[in-house]
């Protein structure tokens, strides 16, 4: 006759199992196993405890079996099962993906999650579900663009230089214009958000003439300078640099980044600032403006005060960006730069390496 391996019990763990028994709140299957452990630990066989407990024989074995390897732990939880077949098989979710990243339906640009089933011959929601298991979403697609400056990496290691260790005694100043910031009325006006549904706003408006907002912004304290004009010619480039100059410590040196734009490099501009010695331009590269944090506050303007504004003249509009400026300045926050240049200039490359090759 087979016999069942011994359990021998300390102190200790027969007093965790007679504890887990009394419990009120222990699931009456843990009891049970707990009991089973214990009537092993007397030297009963599973035949025997089978009998005692009402159970079967391979149930009083299977259980021993795991308080040996797992100890008392192992009569908390069930083993992980393998669950129930795949309905879709490997290779028809390989086909999927395969399908999905390196074809294009007939007569389309991208997959849908209908157009995909009715191909794979699967349901509509098992091919999302494949998608958002594999990371694929071919309803989105992301632009980019890559400078082709030929002195992308001096200036990017320049401005990224300023941002990471800015020079003492100066102040650092992000600067550019938002051109055409429309004041944009609405035809009909909308409902306001309740329970249940969201602002409207009617697509239709009507056009009360446009702004363009020159702005500084000082990358270490986060604090904005701006100034609305009609237009955005060197004219305009020029009062906006004597309000900096006007404005700024006259101890301080001030360093200027900016685009390319040719308004920035007007032989006027060069005059000025051949005049006015504290002041050193440091230029984004070619197609590089994300470089230039000032972007990133012309993004919250956009989103929190110009979108979704109702303006019903062009004074409006320039007193609402007037008190949004105002506003950011009585607490500001600066941007924190933390790419470094030359993990930014090996995105680049790699960048470059890929579009060469294909």
């Amino acid at each position: 006759m087979r016999v069942a391996p011994a359990i021998e019990l300390n102190a200790a763990v027969r007093a965790e199992l007679e504890k887990l028994m009394r419990r009120r709140t222990t699931p009456q299957r843990v009891v049970e196993r707990c009991r089973i452990v214990l009537l092993a630990a007397q030297g009963l066989q599973n035949k025997e405890i089978a009998e005692r407990m009402q159970v079967a024989p391979r149930m009083a074995a299977l259980w021993r079996r795991r308080f040996l390897q797992l100890g008392v732990e192992g009569l908390l939880k069930d083993a992980p099962r393998s669950g129930r077949k795949p309905s879709i098989t490997a290779e028809k979710v390989a086909e999927v993906v395969t399908m999905t990243t390196q074809s294009k339906p007939e007569a389309g640009t991208h997959w849908s999650r209908s157009t995909m089933a009715r191909e794979v011959g699967i349901s509509d929601s098992s091919v999302g579900r494949i998608w958002s298991a594999h990371g694929l979403k071919p309803h989105r697609v992301e632009s980019f663009k890559i400078s082709n400056d030929p002195k992308f990496a001096e200036k990017l290691e320049d401005i990224v230089g300023l941002y990471l260790n800015p020079p003492e005694h100066a102040l650092v100043l992000s600067l550019d214009e938002k051109s055409q910031i429309q004041a944009l009325d609405r035809t009909q006006p909308g409902l306001p958000m309740k329970k249940g549904r969201d602002q409207t706003m009617t697509h239709n408006y009507k056009r009360n003439g446009t702004t363009t907002l020159f702005a500084a912004l000082n990358t270490a304290t986060g604090e904005v300078y701006g100034l609305c004009q009609q237009r955005h010619r060197h004219h305009e480039w020029l009062k906006f640099l004597r309000l900096i100059d006007e404005t700024v410590d006259a101890q301080k040196r001030v360093h200027i980044i900016c685009d390319n734009y040719s308004t920035h490099k007007h032989p006027r501009v060069q005059r000025w600032l051949s005049r006015h010695k504290r002041f050193h331009v440091h230029f984004t590269p070619t197609s590089a403006s994300w470089l230039n944090m000032i972007e990133r506050f012309f993004r919250d303007l956009t989103e929190n005060r110009i979108r979704r504004g109702v303006f019903h003249d062009l004074e409006q509009l320039i007193m609402a960006v007037g008190d949004y400026i105002d506003h950011h300045n009585k607490n500001p926050k600066p941007f924190i730069w933390t790419a470094k240049a030359s993990d930014i200039l090996e995105k680049v490359t790699r960048a470059r390496a890929a579009l060469h090759k294909g």
